[in-house]
Parts: C-alpha cells; sequence; structure tokens
C-alpha cells in the first residue's frame, strides 16, 4: 500500500479527536444529542483548521444508527460507508471548480429525492466563496427551504466574499487559528504513536511555524521526518529543513545592528544566504523577534504571553533594555514593510541588505518616526566629544582674563603662529580623527562625507559632498573653529579652503576619504 500522508492518516474521526475548536464541537454535539439540527451551516477561518473534517463528522453523527453522546460509533453501515466516501447521502462539491449556475441546478434537482438509507441527505460545499452571483442566486432559495432531510454544510476562507443573503440564512461558526501549544501536544502524540524519536524544541517550532493551522504542522513533520528518515528530528533538523533561522542569529543581529557596526551586518546576512536560508522567513521570524522585545519593553509582565524558552526570555529580556520603545517600533516598522515586499522580489537579498542599512543608517531615512533616533545619535557624539574634553584637561575651558596691576596699560596680542608646512599639512591629515574628535557633533557629521586634500603650503581643502555641506562648512564660526582645534594640535598656522565635489576647482589633485581616515591607518604622499 502506498504511504499515506499524516494528516490524511490522522483526521480525526470523531468530535474527540477535533483540537482546538471546543466552542464548536460542543455546539454540534449538544444540537445532535437534543435532536435541534438545523438546516443550513456556514464553516468559516482560516485553512487547515479543521472545516471540512468538522463537517464529515457532522455528516456520519445525523446519520448514525447508535450515536454514543453526540459520536458517530463508526461501525454502523452508514459510518463505514461515509468514512469510506462510497455514501450517497453525503455528496462533497469542490465550488472552486463547480461554481456554476448548472452545477446548483443539479443540487436543486436532487434535494427533491429523499435519501436511499441513514435520515439526512448533507451537501458539503467547500471554498463556497468561489461560487458565482448566479450560483449563489440559484442556492438561495434552496437554502432557504430545504426539505427536512437536507443539510447544507457551506465551508470558506473568505467569508467577507459570500453575499449577506446567504449569510442570514446559515448558522455561522468561526473556526479559530489553533494555538502553538495544542499543536505541538498533538504533534508529540503523532510521533509517538509513529514511533518518531523527536525534541519538544524542534515540535514546538513546527507548531509555532504552522501558524494555527494543523494541517500545514502535520505536512511540515511529514517533510522534515522524510528528510531524516531513521534518524532523531532534533531542533537544528528542522531549521534546516525549514530554511530557517536559529534565535540566536537574530540576537547577534540585532546586536550588530544597535552598535551600527554594518560591516558586521553585512557579514552576517553573507552567512545566512551562503547556508541557504530562506530569506522570506527570516524576515518573518526576526519581526517576531522585534514584536517580542517590544512586548517586553512595553510591560513587565510579558513572560507568559511570549512562547520562549527560559534562556531565550533572559537574552530577550537583556536586549530590551538596549533600545528604545520608538527605535522598536522603526525596526517593526521598516520589516513589515519588507515583508510584504520581499515575497515576490527577485533579489531578495539585497532588499534585506537595505532594510538594515536604514536601520543602522538612520539619517538616510526622511520618517518622522526616525527623527528620534537621530537625535539620540547626535546626543551621543555629543557626550563623547564632552568626555573626551574632560579627559583632555578641560581644553576648552574659558580661562578667566588674567589683569595685571596696572589696567591701563593695553594687554600685549600674541604673537603670530609661524604657517604651516607642506609636512604639517600632511602630517594633519594622517591624523584627522583627532582634529574631528574635538569638533562639535553636528561639525562632525558634515565632514563625516567631505574630503581632504593637501594643496600645498599651508593650504588644507576639505571637499564637500553636497552643496549643502558646503555652505555649512563655510560659515566663518565653523572655518575658525576647525583652525583652532588644528593649531592647538600642531602650534601651526593652516589656512582652510571649503570647496564642493560637484565644482571642485582643484580636480586634478588626489583627495581621501575622510570615514576611511577615521577607521584605518593611511599612508599618504604629496604628489
Amino acid at each position: 500500500m502506498s504511504y499515506m500522508a499524516l494528516y490524511r492518516k490522522f483526521r480525526p474521526v470523531e468530535f474527540g479527536d477535533v483540537k482546538g475548536q471546543d466552542h464548536i464541537v460542543t455546539t454540534l454535539k449538544n444540537q445532535i444529542k437534543a435532536d435541534r439540527i438545523g438546516h443550513a451551516y456556514l464553516f468559516c477561518g482560516t485553512r487547515g483548521t479543521g472545516k471540512t473534517t468538522v463537517a464529515k463528522i457532522f455528516a456520519k453523527a445525523v446519520n448514525c444508527e447508535n450515536p454514543e453522546d453526540g459520536n458517530p460509533c463508526g461501525k454502523c453501515a452508514a459510518c463505514r460507508s461515509i468514512a469510506a466516501g462510497t455514501s450517497m447521502n453525503v455528496i462533497e462539491i469542490d465550488a472552486a471548480s463547480n461554481n456554476g449556475v448548472d452545477n446548483i441546478r443539479e443540487i436543486r434537482e436532487e434535494v427533491a429525492y429523499s435519501p436511499t438509507e441513514g435520515k439526512y441527505k448533507v451537501y458539503i460545499i467547500d471554498e463556497v466563496h468561489m461560487l458565482s452571483i448566479g450560483a449563489f442566486n440559484a442556492l438561495l432559495k434552496t437554502l432557504e427551504e430545504p426539505p427536512s432531510y437536507v443539510i447544507f454544510i457551506l465551508a470558506t476562507t473568505e467569508v467577507h466574499k459570500i453575499p449577506v443573503t446567504i449569510l442570514s440564512r446559515c448558522q455561522r461558526y468561526d473556526f479559530r487559528r489553533i494555538t502553538a501549544n495544542v499543536i505541538a501536544d498533538r504533534l508529540r502524540e503523532l510521533t509517538d504513536k509513529e514511533g518518531v524519536q523527536t525534541e519538544e524544541k524542534a515540535l514546538r517550532y513546527i507548531a509555532k511555524a504552522a501558524d494555527g493551522s494543523m494541517r500545514d504542522a502535520l505536512s511540515l513533520l511529514d517533510q522534515c521526518i522524510a528528510f531524516y528518515l531513521d534518524q532523531e528530528l532534533t531542533y537544528d533538523h528542522v531549521l534546516d529543513v525549514l530554511g530557517a533561522v536559529d534565535t540566536e542569529v537574530y540576537s547577534r543581529l540585532l546586536r550588530l545592528t544597535v552598535a551600527q557596526d554594518l560591516p558586521g551586518v553585512m557579514e552576517q546576512i553573507e552567512e545566512l544566504v551562503a547556508q541557504g536560508r530562506e530569506l522570506s522567513q527570516f524576515v518573518t521570524d526576526f519581526t517576531w523577534y522585534l514584536r517580542n522585545l517590544l512586548l517586553l519593553k512595553s510591560s513587565d509582565h510579558m513572560e507568559d504571553v511570549l512562547d520562549v524558552s527560559t534562556e531565550n526570555l533572559r537574552r530577550l529580556q537583556e536586549e530590551a533594555k538596549l533600545m528604545e520603545a520608538d527605535t522598536l517600533m522603526r525596526y517593526i516598522r521598516i520589516f513589515s514593510e519588507l515583508g510584504g515586499q520581499i515575497r515576490y522580489a527577485s533579489q531578495k537579498r539585497v532588499l534585506v541588505e537595505v532594510a538594515f542599512i536604514k536601520l543602522c543608517r538612520p539619517a538616510m531615512e526622511t520618517n518622522t518616526d526616525v527623527i528620534l533616533d537621530r537625535i539620540r545619535i547626535l546626543e551621543q557624539q555629543l557626550e563623547e566629544s564632552l568626555s573626551e574634553i574632560a579627559a583632555g584637561g578641560g581644553m576648552y575651558q574659558r580661562q578667566a582674563p588674567q589683569y595685571e596691576a596696572d589696567q591701563s596699560k593695553t594687554p600685549e596680542a600674541p604673537p603670530p603662529a609661524p604657517e604651516a608646512l607642506p609636512e604639517d599639512v600632511q602630517d594633519v591629515v594622517k591624523n584627522w580623527h583627532r582634529v574631528t574628535g574635538r569638533l562639535h557633533p553636528l561639525l562632525r557629521t558634515y565632514l563625516k562625507d567631505a574630503r581632504l586634500k593637501a594643496l600645498g603650503g599651508n593650504k588644507l581643502g576639505i571637499i564637500a559632498a553636497t552643496p549643502t555641506g558646503e555652505a555649512f562648512l563655510r560659515e566663518e564660526a565653523h572655518i575658525r573653529e576647525i583652525r583652532n582645534v588644528i593649531l592647538q594640535d600642531t602650534g601651526k598656522e593652516m589656512e582652510i579652503l571649503i570647496a564642493c565635489a560637484q565644482n571642485d576647482p582643484h580636480a586634478d589633485v588626489g583627495a581621501i576619504d575622510i570615514e576611511q581616515l577615521i577607521h584605518t591607518k593611511i599612508e599618504y604622499e604629496d604628489e
């Protein structure tokens, strides 16, 4: 006999086997026991939650010769024929492929004939929202006043597409998404029956990945078991089969992002791609990771809400303290937008990398929620500058003017500093980080994208990236601040020339990237 998929092999055969839909099962069993059976039911809910399964059990129960507490006995002729799919009393119709008026007219003609065996003829119309408007109109009259021996069960995943005239004639039952705990318990029960050794952590991940669908969970479990046949199914095995990522990777990525370590983030993404991880699933899971952080940040009593291990919870609590709530909300916004774009994208990796660049470089974004992050970065830079100033012995502290006893005399002006030599200019270029580290944070920000040029003599050229940056750096106060810091550092007077990259008058002179100077040692030679 050919292999039967787990979701077919373990399909519930009585109401007690249905998991996560107790509110519906109890109501239907009470109707059967009290003989208060309706003529039309509407089962709606997401995929894999048991709509068709409950409909078949209900069809068996109403026709069962010996029902037991509202459940079908499973032994009588009616139960056996319905389970085998040979009963003339239970008619399953797929509305996706039988959605025309003629198909519904055939039903209207058939309901005129009473069942040959059993009490009821049960019509199960799956994906009923696929019916055409004409077909709905043809069904309307029959649905309103069917013969006493006919029951209609309509199943759909998109209830909003069904006309209100149909809705008003049915008893509506909403099938809920099944919780991860219920799915995990069911998977554990089935793997024990199948004799498959599994890690608890692996089953919980499959249950979470199923997104409330028991059928999806069983299909994923089937896939994982087949890949690692005759082996224990571990958490790492599940991640490999589903192309998912371990939570430690999310933690590492988040910490790199908070530290604005963009090269480190890119290396981590490269590693994920090299391992063959599915980036769409990665985006979804990372969004949930951020959501858990936001919940912990918002309240002190969210431990019971989060379905994570004690170890992961401790790590989440540490990371929640590293970030502000508004920053987390910005991260979630960016990744939620990415989740909608990446599904149909041809270059998924590029979209993921751009998203992380946005997180690491808030200045590149124009949304209003990024302003707080940009201010926070400037405040951090200002604090670093003040710390450096304090460590340098109060270099910028204003000194109270010292007056001699005879104040009638005009104090002598300090002797002018000697002009810088070309070697001095080259030395300043090599050690530019010593200059920028003592400048105002806002001035440092505009200098970050600029380039340096040694123009001969005592001239230092600063080439701004944009006209806006050029205008800002050209202000006399800013030039004076740069010149004074250089003077204090070298004891030499240096002429500062500002230009824009778009109209650089010294385009033939080689330039140095300031951002590289900050992070790497530069060997500079004057041409």
